[in-house]
């Protein structure tokens, strides 16, 4: 038996829990997000 864990659902946990616990991290959390997913997106790479 094996467990598979993607990094996606991962990071999108913690995200959720650090923006319930500091919702003064939205803006930081999203932004980070979408600047990694931009360089994913320019770089061919996938998250997940």
């Amino acid at each position: 038996m094996s467990l598979h864990l993607s990094l996606a659902p991962i990071i999108s946990l913690i995200a959720g829990i650090l923006i319930l616990a500091i919702p003064r991290l939205l803006n930081y959390i999203v932004a980070i997000y979408l600047i990694i997913i931009g360089i994913l997106g320019l770089t061919g790479g996938q998250l997940g």
